[in-house]
Formats: C-alpha cells, sequence, structure tokens
C-alpha cells in the first residue's frame, strides 16, 4: 500500500466526506479547516468568516488502487466548481471549492486535470474558480463533525443536500463504490 494525502474543500465538509467514505481506495477521512490564519480554529470561528479557513476534509488514499486523477474526477462530480465562496445555500469563504495538495507531482497533477474540467466549462460558458494552493494550517475539526452523515442520514440537511450527491456518486462511479464497514 502506498498512502498518500489530499485536502479537498468543495462547501459542506459533511457532503465531501459522506461521499469519499464510500470510495474504494481510500482509506481515511476527516473532515477539517484548512489555509487559514488562526491556528486551531473552532467550527463557530470558521462559520464567522474572519480566520480564511475553508471546511476540507482531507483524504488518506491507496494510490496502488486510485489516483489522484480518479479522486479529482470525483470531486468534480459532487460539487459545483463555478461558484465562489459557495455551494448551494452555503455562503461564505469556508464553503469555497478548493484543492490543497501535499508535493509539487500532486500540483502538478491537480492543474493539469483543473486545466481539463476548465476548458470543458469554458465551452459551455463557465470557469473553474476552485482555489488551488499547497495544504496550509490544516487542522481536524471538532468530534461531531466526523462522520455526521454516517451518524445522521435522517437529519434535514443531510437528507436533502448530502445524500442526493452520495447517490449521484453511487451512479456515475459504480465501480468505486465500496461498502461501509458496519
Amino acid at each position: 500500500m502506498v498512502v498518500q494525502q489530499v485536502t479537498l474543500g468543495g462547501g459542506c465538509f459533511w457532503c465531501l466526506e459522506a461521499v469519499y467514505e464510500r470510495v474504494d481506495g481510500v482509506v481515511a477521512v476527516e473532515s477539517g479547516y484548512c489555509n487559514g490564519s488562526v491556528a486551531n480554529p473552532s467550527y463557530e470561528q470558521v462559520c464567522g468568516g474572519r480566520t480564511g479557513h475553508a471546511e476540507v476534509v482531507q483524504l488518506s488514499f491507496d494510490a496502488e488502487r486510485i489516483t489522484l486523477r480518479e479522486l479529482l474526477e470525483i470531486f468534480f462530480l459532487i460539487h459545483d466548481p463555478t461558484t465562489r465562496d459557495r455551494q448551494g445555500n452555503d455562503v461564505g469563504t469556508q464553503y469555497r471549492s478548493g484543492i490543497y495538495w501535499q508535493d509539487p507531482a500532486q500540483e502538478a497533477e491537480v492543474r493539469a486535470v483543473v486545466a481539463e474540467v476548465d476548458a470543458a466549462l469554458a465551452a459551455q460558458g463557465g470557469r473553474v474558480v476552485t482555489e488551488l494552493a499547497p495544504r496550509a494550517n490544516y487542522s481536524r475539526a471538532e468530534d461531531y463533525h466526523q462522520h455526521y452523515y454516517a451518524r445522521h442520514p435522517e437529519q434535514g440537511y443531510c437528507a436533502y443536500v448530502v445524500a442526493p450527491k452520495v447517490e449521484k456518486f453511487k451512479r456515475t462511479y459504480a465501480a468505486r463504490v465500496r461498502p461501509l464497514a458496519a
């Protein structure tokens, strides 16, 4: 096993976490905050919009089972990379689209994939506004945010916002879905 990490922001971290926990080859998903100015911010500080952090998921993945490119393809399927500082009704800098790499090799792959997505969107009149940067000032989110959808699937936000993204992933990438551990 060759474990690598990448950190992704695409709106509320509950959405990304719920999908990536189901991706074959992803060995761990952790909700957190990154690329802001405060060390170890609280959820309330991040939601206040003054720390500069994005809500993110840090993915640990087995590079022998899934590629960074495949993880990014899923990322672009399950969120809108054309809206700045928002996903649906979630508005604020913490909900920005962002890809935060670990090393120069990842940066090159990220930039190549984003250029392809941007070209495809440009043909439809869109443009990728995803923030691209090295991961900085990362901290794990509070325990109650971890595995949120798995623990609260009936909660309103989960049922109406998270669940459709999970289903879209399952339909589009059926070969990549793994069952959740009981």
